[in-house]
């Protein structure tokens, strides 16, 4: 036995018209409304703008003063305050009343040499020009590639001062007077 042995015959569809009932009818007039709502919905918005858009609250749209009386002059500045207490005795040594985690050693020297104020950082930073056109120039450095003209802030700290072909390379002229050629 399999499963296409049954045990009592069933028979076919009779070919025909299917009945409709009125749930279906009614399903396919409320499906075909709620497209039609839907296609005309955002063109009547559309037209409709002020109905749906953001109301502003309308004021003057003038540049004159307003009407309404003045108001009386409030000075909270410090100086306009008149200072009723004694005065206070000021220190004989003038004291720094603000303070920083460093002590100056300007003017002062000692057998390491100068004062590290005056001491040009260690190493320079290094770039390298890799590409000139229109006026512009592709520099590279350890933290990135840079576009850059004349008047520009190059990684060294100092500015590009011109962009020139000598023996035709491309060179790099700084503000320091140093001079990086395209390799």
């Amino acid at each position: 036995m399999n499963d296409f042995d049954d045990d009592e015959k069933i028979p076919p569809l009779k070919p025909g018209r299917r009945r409709t009932t009125f749930h279906d009818r009614a399903m396919t007039v409320a499906g075909l409304l709620l497209a039609g709502a839907s296609a005309v919905f955002p063109w009547y918005v559309f037209f409709n703008e002020g109905k749906f858009g953001i109301n502003v609250a309308e004021g003057d749209r003038t540049r004159e003063m307003p009407d309404w009386p003045a108001r009386e002059v409030f000075s909270v500045s410090p100086l306009a305050l008149a200072n009723r207490n004694p005065p206070e005795k000021k220190p004989d040594v003038p004291v720094d009343p603000l303070t920083t985690a460093t002590v100056s050693s300007i003017g002062k020297e000692d057998d390491k040499g100068a004062p590290a104020e005056d001491q040009p950082f260690p190493g320079k930073s290094a770039f390298r020009l890799l590409h000139v056109s229109n006026g512009r120039a592709l520099i590279e450095d350890t933290s990135g590639m840079y576009v850059v003209r004349v008047g520009s802030i190059l990684p060294d700290e100092s500015r590009l001062a011109t962009l020139e072909q000598r023996d035709g390379n491309w060179v790099i002229v700084t503000s320091k007077g140093e001079i990086y050629a395209r390799n």
